[in-house]
């Protein structure tokens, strides 16, 4: 049981680090061609992730594939239209916010991202409080109180040499990545917590609800790509710019809600905290040597402190909000 801890930590900073670094790069890599459309890797993501629950539901049912899936889609799906109807909101929520960090790390550095998106604990625990009646304990306040300082001493205006017009262009990049990441915690926030209200209500299978989930973030997210990016779809089409490191974004992005989910049974609060240290520090270290985009200062590093000790804070007393929020 030991060792499974400490491959959950592995895996959990892995996972995390990677699709950060990854989705980085991605969208700052620069090509020939047209870059690739978040909304549409966001809708390959969803595709992904409905057939990666679609094999684990019949993996955990003995009978024969099309038995299995006949079930799936009458029993639990199209038999319960106002259970699967509750999935709307959370899903579209989550496909706004799936597209936000595109957005996010399109402006932000990978280190700066990751610190800053520790915010949704904050977030988290507020809708868990007025949403689900939690109470936080003392030592879950006053983390909260060292997650705000810290973001907001990593969000604090350097004094960097260099034109004026860059540095007008760099603030204006660094406030819209600002505004995404925050909408995001938001969103994340609210939609976990409304998630986690949902899966308490009723005994479905964590897999089919992450089913019908998918199938309602697949419409919206398809809507939305057609609505903003509808003129290039139809001129170079949905996979326009995709290239292997595309790919390995989308499937790191449908792959790892499954893989935490799989995972988060093994980790307590500490080893949780600890895999989100380890992954913000990862990621310093990375943009600072390989990517080139990251300079850090005395106040990042006081604020990536502050916020490191707030994760561990947080699940001082009980576990953390949203736990079982599970999101695939």
């Amino acid at each position: 049981m030991q060792e499974l801890k400490y491959v959950s930590l592995g895996v959990l900073v892995l996972q995390t680090t990677s699709l950060v670094l990854t989705m980085r790069y991605s969208r700052t890599l620069k090509e020939d061609g047209p870059r690739y459309l978040a909304s549409s890797a966001v809708v390959s993501a969803e595709v992904l992730k409905i057939i990666t629950c679609i094999f684990l539901v019949l993996m955990e049912n003995s009978e024969c594939f099309m038995r299995a899936m006949n079930q799936l889609l009458k029993e639990e799906i199209v038999n319960k239209p106002m259970e699967t109807l509750k999935l709307a909101v959370p899903a579209g929520i989550y496909t706004l916010q799936n597209n936000l960090l595109y957005v996010a790390l399109s402006n932000l550095d990978a280190a700066t991202y990751q610190v800053t998106y520790q915010l949704k604990i904050l977030t988290t625990a507020l809708f868990s409080v007025s949403m689900l009646g939690k109470k936080l304990g003392f030592y879950q306040w006053l983390s909260l109180l060292f997650l705000m300082a810290g973001v907001t001493l990593v969000q604090w205006p350097s004094d960097s040499g260099g034109d004026t017009e860059e540095k007008v262009v760099s603030a204006g990049s660094q406030f819209m990545g600002l505004m995404a990441v925050l909408m995001a915690c938001v969103s994340s926030g609210f939609a976990g917590v409304y998630f986690e209200k949902i899966l308490k209500e009723t005994k479905q299978s964590v897999w089919v609800r992450n089913i019908q989930l998918g199938l309602f973030s697949f419409i919206l997210g398809f809507i939305g790509m057609i609505v903003y990016d509808g003129q290039s779809v139809r001129q170079l089409g949905m996979f326009q710019g995709y290239s292997t490191i595309t790919c390995i974004v989308v499937a790191l992005q449908a792959v790892g809600g499954l893989v935490v989910a799989v995972v988060i049974k093994y980790a307590d609060n500490i080893l949780k905290g600890f895999a989100a240290s380890l992954s913000i520090i990862l990621s310093t270290l990375i943009s600072y040597f390989l990517l080139n985009d990251f300079s850090p200062t005395g106040l990042f590093f006081l604020g990536a402190l502050l916020v490191i000790a707030a994760t561990f804070l947080y699940g001082h007393e009980r576990k953390p909000t949203g736990s079982s929020a599970i999101k695939v």
